[in-house]
């Protein structure tokens, strides 16, 4: 039985200025370049059942640039939609609302097309995904390169736990994480790992 890889892209000006980043297609930095380029010799001469990436750029160009082939692109993979909170940091937010927090209080609407998520549509595209992997994993380890609310929330849910628990599971940029088994049941074998360097 394989392990679940998670990847979150590299830096964007959005994730280095704390600002929310859902639609938002932005590149990566320079930096998040370096992030992703760094993560090659973690996955160098490695055969994987299944690699899916985020639909979006800096997603797909973080697998591209940590040498991850084949990558398939699945639209469940993108991050939580933040609606009217879209490029807004959480300091911002708390200047209207102070008490305000992600995993309890979702998001107001924004604009056509983006009426924000809440934990559970969140909780219920991971288990999309989580579904689709688990049909690779008999063949070997499975990665998962996307964003960091989401990869928390996908973490919750394969341990088993509430959508909203993904809020335990901090993830900073250009890291690897594992998600494996012990007995027959996952737990968590590596965290925010960055490469050795």
């Amino acid at each position: 039985m394989g392990d679940l890889l998670l990847v979150r892209h590299g830096e964007t000006e959005w994730s280095r200025s704390g600002r929310h980043t859902s639609w938002t297609d932005l590149p990566l930095t320079p930096r998040g370049e370096e992030q992703a380029k760094s993560l090659v010799p973690l996955f160098a001469g490695r055969h994987f059942a299944l690699v899916l990436t985020s639909p979006l750029a800096r997603a797909i160009r973080t697998a591209e640039l940590a040498g991850l082939t084949g990558a398939v692109s699945d639209p469940d993979m993108h991050e939580w939609d933040y609606g009217a909170y879209e490029g807004v940091a959480t300091v911002d937010i708390h200047r209207t609302r102070p008490d305000w927090y992600l995993w309890n209080d979702g998001v107001p609407a924004g604009p056509d097309g983006h009426p924000g998520e809440s934990p559970a549509e969140v909780g219920d595209r991971a288990d999309r995904v989580l579904a689709r992997a688990e049909k690779s994993l008999g063949d070997g380890d499975v990665v998962l390169v996307a964003h960091a609310h989401f990869l928390r929330v996908l973490t919750a849910r394969r341990l088993g736990l509430s959508a909203a628990d993904g809020r335990l599971f901090q993830l900073g940029t250009g890291t690897l994480s594992r998600l494996s088994t012990e007995h027959d049941r996952p737990v968590i074998t590596e965290w925010n790992t960055l490469p050795p360097g």
